[in-house]
């Protein structure tokens, strides 16, 4: 009879230690550029990402459990992301993170949505993502309708009277340009006198600028990404013809001064939402102080620490109500209120855009810092 109870001890200590040494982990997926044009985005989101994760395991984990992050590349095309997201779908996540880009965005969308999971974009602005009704959809980032607002109203305080409006014919380049554009006409406070697109990925861009100095403006504003709007800065530069030139906030990456110089981007005028730099908040610093001390840098752009912030709600989602993805949609839309983020203060309203997201304007210095402007 002894030996029977000590077997059965036995066995039930060994049922525990297996059940322990194989319990789940809690999967975050992340999907990300870390590949394609757009790769330096991607990389600093899976580095925002990796420390975050190992943060939340290093101090529980979430309801004591670990949570293993799950990545998968979308290239920057939305052929790669829609592969990425079935690929994502097919591991079991419960909700992902991403991507950078609104078309990119937009391809994966279709199959978070038919799985059920939970999708918060981070750098996809265009207003069309949150316009489908789709219930599980949510974004850190702000919209392009009040991004244009703020565009807008930036030439008008710079005193601009002629602008040419410069895009790329994507969703996101496209949308801001008829934005603004649109606003500026409603209210007639300044003269569009170009408004085209140029082809995104070329190495030469001489033309269209010739184009542009024909028609005398006072400024560009150029709504397409970083890579594009620093050739033109230099190219502007080397055509001996200075104008001064504002951009969308796909121009918020440290990238575009190496591509450019610091002579050609200075001056250069950016929308984006804040920095982390420029958020007094005891996370904001306590965080780029740990991006610095392993990666021996800051984060190129806001884009990724946006995602970061989209992982953050996610966490506080699954620790509130656990990890149907289901319930995280709901809590992110009925539950989550003025979520202490990395950007600031996080809430999400019925659509799944987030709610009181300001953008700021930016102006890059002679150092090519991207230096915060008085509102």
């Amino acid at each position: 009879m002894k030996r029977s109870l000590t077997i059965t001890a036995f066995a039930i200590v060994a049922m525990f230690c297996a059940a322990a040494a194989f319990a789940a982990p809690v999967k975050i997926g992340l999907m990300a550029p870390l590949t394609g044009a757009f790769a330096s985005e991607g990389q600093d989101m899976k580095k925002t990402l990796e420390i975050l994760v190992e943060e939340t395991n290093n101090t529980g984990g979430i309801n004591g459990e670990k949570v293993e992050l799950v990545v998968e590349d979308d290239g920057s095309t939305p052929r790669s992301a829609a592969t990425a997201a079935s690929r994502m779908v097919a591991q079991g996540v419960p909700a992902a993170v991403g991507t950078y880009g609104s078309a990119v965005t937009e391809a994966s969308q279709d199959i978070y949505h038919e799985a059920g999971i939970v999708q918060i974009g981070t750098g996809s602005t265009s207003i069309r993502l949150t316009a489908k009704g789709m219930e599980r959809f949510f974004r850190t980032c702000p919209r392009d309708d009040e991004q244009g607002r703020v565009a807008k109203d930036s030439l008008v305080k710079l005193g601009f009277k002629k602008v040419a409006i410069l895009h790329d014919n994507s969703a996101y380049a496209k949308g801001l340009a008829d934005e603004t554009r649109d606003l500026i006409n409603k209210e007639k406070s300044i003269e569009i006198v170009f408004f085209d697109a140029l082809v995104p990925g070329e190495r030469d861009y001489s033309a269209i600028l010739t184009k542009i100095k024909g028609v005398k403006p006072d400024a560009i504003f150029f709504t397409g990404y970083y890579n594009e709007a620093g050739l033109l800065l230099r190219q502007m530069t080397e055509m001996k013809w200075t104008v001064p030139m504002l951009g969308g906030d796909a121009t918020n990456n440290l990238d575009l001064v190496k591509i450019a110089g610091k002579g050609p981007a200075k001056g250069y005028y950016f929308i984006s939402p804040p920095m982390p730099s420029d958020i007094d908040t005891e996370l904001a610093r306590n965080f780029l102080k740990d991006f610095a001390a392993k990666y021996k840098s800051q984060p190129n752009s806001v884009w990724s620490v946006l995602a970061g912030d989209a992982y953050l709600v996610i966490v506080e989602a699954i620790r509130r109500k656990g990890a149907d993805p289901a319930a995280i949609a709901d809590y992110l839309h009925n539950g989550l209120k003025n979520f202490s983020g990395l950007t600031g203060p996080i809430a999400f309203d019925e659509k799944g855009d987030r709610v009181n997201a300001l953008y700021r304007l930016y102006q890059v210095d002679a150092e090519g810092a991207f230096v915060l402007q008085p509102q």
